[in-house]
């Protein structure tokens, strides 16, 4: 067994505990146990528990982007003060500037990614899970081999969840005997993944960046992934098996509905958001009141006393006496 087979096992007994676990759920239920849609809302169901456990992870990672995009425009400031500068000292002076500006503020442009570089191990085990049950292997935990055979033969719509795109289309170009409903079903999963890819980015993009932000080289960056990601979805999909596409299509359908929430409850400071959630609050007569609200919480009252005042400690005697003189 490999070290990459080691670091997925307890990721597939774990995936294969869920499936199963909806599985048996569903065939109560009364569904066929063979039913392709039987085993689609078992991954749906598995999708539900992964991206719930992940919420915590998603808090951080909102947090982390509001970070950066706070610390924009200092971080181009520090860009601009070393643009054309190659020496090795400048190239030093300005990575530390930039590690430093990054610690002061607690974050890092890594952070936002942590999430998603979790995923990845879930979905390349459940792509791992379905490709065994492809070869008629039992899985590593609670998938037994006829549970396998059944959750690779299962049919949506006559399409079976092992099936992929790619070799599909290899068999109708050799001429051979092919199934078009995996073919057309794969071709819809893989413009409904890119779609929904394209339109997460763009909706943070086009609503929840500051002018400033947006003025950030970090925003161009941002711009070039919005259509290098989705990209790589319809590159990659048309290899994917239908069933780990129907785990990534619903897991990115509840990226957008949970990015749509944040947006419109806690947008960033300054944004197209942000203004029209005050406009929202305002119309319900509820902006005063939050204003006040965050003008009468500590932070804000600390931030009302001048610049370089100190608040000097009184010692006990001096507080007897300026009782007793009272």
């Amino acid at each position: 067994m490999d070290i990459f087979s080691i670091i997925l096992w307890p990721i597939k007994w774990a995936i294969e505990l869920i499936l199963v676990a909806f599985h048996a759920l569903w065939d109560a239920v009364g569904l066929h146990p063979d039913s392709g849609v039987t085993w689609v809302l078992s991954i749906v169901g598995l999708v539900l528990v992964v991206r719930a456990a992940l919420i915590p992870l998603f808090v951080r990672q909102i947090k982390s982007q509001r970070k950066m995009l706070e610390v924009a425009p200092q971080l181009k400031k520090i860009q601009d003060k070393y643009r054309g500068k190659r020496d090795q000292f400048s190239r030093e002076a300005m990575s530390r500037e930039t590690m430093e500006l990054y610690r002061r503020h607690g974050t890092s442009p890594f952070s936002s990614c942590l999430p998603l570089l979790i995923q990845m191990p879930i979905f390349f085990g459940l792509f791992s899970v379905l490709n065994d049950a492809q070869h008629d292997k039992a899985g590593v935990g609670l998938l037994t081999r006829d549970l396998a055979d059944s959750f690779a033969n299962a049919e949506l719509f006559g399409a079976p969840l092992r099936g992929t795109f790619i070799n599909e289309f290899n068999l109708w170009t050799a001429g051979q005997g092919f199934n078009g409903a995996v073919m057309g079903i794969a071709a819809a999963m893989v413009v409904l993944m890119t779609a929904s890819q394209f339109y997460t980015q763009l909706q943070i993009m086009a609503k929840n960046m500051s002018p400033e932000a947006k003025n950030s080289p970090m925003f161009r960056q941002q711009k070039i992934l919005l259509y290098i990601l989705p990209l790589v979805f319809a590159v990659s999909g048309v290899a994917f098996p239908l069933g780990v596409m129907f785990y990534w299509l619903t897991s990115n359908i509840w990226t957008a509905v949970q990015q749509s929430i944040v947006i419109r409850n806690m947008p960033t400071p300054g944004s197209e958001a942000a203004k029209a959630r005050e406009a929202r609050l305002a119309k319900k007569g509820k902006l005063n009141l939050e204003a006040q609200t965050a003008a009468e919480s500590p932070s804000a009252v600390a931030t009302k006393r001048p610049a370089g005042q100190r608040q000097q400690p009184v010692s006990k005697n001096r507080a007897k006496k300026s009782g007793s003189k009272s």
